[in-house]
């Protein structure tokens, strides 16, 4: 069964259900191609398209209130060009929760892309991508109520299930009252009302969500995670060294980085990770 969803930036005051995994959005949407298409062969999981898992709201790396709306964004647009590559015309993204992706839990599909972290512990029920970015945990606030570095440690804070940051929270913010939520779309539902006083996730996500909240939300700073973001594939994957090989060859060419500028900087209204306070506890 499948509950619809808004963004946060299109109605703060939403409630953001997450679904089940189902299909979505084919095709290239507005990407950018880049390189020759076709120059390298996989048995993908369903014949004749590219299977992406995602968990939403991304803003800024799947833009779309849902998987069928998405047509642009950084991991998107990574996904397209990784199935331009494969010459494969058709990609389709399947919704589902953090917690589900990195526990290994979905079915049928050639690559998840959520902004995930490398950990032992997650190797042993996936596998994972070349690594195409490095992670940092982002701190939001709503703007009339920033919190600063020693706040943090007292605040009511609220972070997603699966993800490396309950952890992390848990043993260096001990005082923090600490809310886990299901989906990316309720912590920041709760952050607008006024139930958490701040919340942490991927910087990539809060710089997205911050720049979409038409001056509601404010970023206070952000903390080093010291670990890779990659894709995660099945467990045993065998369509792993190919889809590696691509995303190598993305990032030796150029493609990821202007990816990543015209999705992560150019839509952020200014708003840049090198700009935002380092915090260390």
């Amino acid at each position: 069964m499948k509950f619809n969803s808004k963004l946060l930036g299109t109605a703060l005051g939403c409630l953001m259900a997450f679904s089940a995994p189902a299909f979505a959005s084919e095709g290239y949407g507005e990407c950018k191609l880049y390189g020759q298409p076709g120059t390298e062969k996989v048995e993908t999981a369903v014949p004749g398209q590219f299977t992406v898992i995602i968990n939403l709201p991304a803003v800024g790396e799947f833009n779309g209130d849902t998987p069928e709306t998405v047509k642009s964004g950084r991991e998107f647009c990574m996904a397209v060009n990784i199935a331009h590559r494969l010459g494969l015309d058709k990609v389709v993204l399947k919704n589902a929760s953090f917690d589900s992706i990195v526990a290994g839990q979905n079915k049928d599909f050639d690559i998840a892309l959520a902004l995930i972290s490398i950990t032992e512990p997650r190797k042993k029920v996936v596998d994972f991508s070349t690594p195409y970015a490095t992670g940092a945990f982002g701190i939001a606030t709503r703007a009339d109520a920033p919190i600063d570095q020693e706040g943090l440690k007292t605040a009511k804070l609220g972070t997603q299930a699966g993800t490396v940051m309950v952890q992390w929270a848990q043993e260096n913010l001990p005082d923090a009252k600490l809310s886990v939520f299901d989906d990316t779309g309720a912590m920041f539902t709760a952050l607008a009302a006024g139930n958490v006083d701040a919340v942490m996730t991927d910087i990539s996500v809060i710089l997205g969500q911050v720049a979409n909240s038409k001056g509601k939300l404010s970023v206070v700073g952000q903390i080093p995670s010291g670990r890779d973001t990659a894709g995660v594939y099945p467990k045993g994957s065998k369509a792993k060294p190919v889809i590696d090989k691509i995303i190598a060859d993305l990032a030796a060419d150029g493609t990821l980085k202007a990816l990543e500028e015209q999705y992560l900087s150019a839509e952020r209204g200014g708003l840049k990770p090198e700009d935002v306070p380092v915090w260390k506890y």
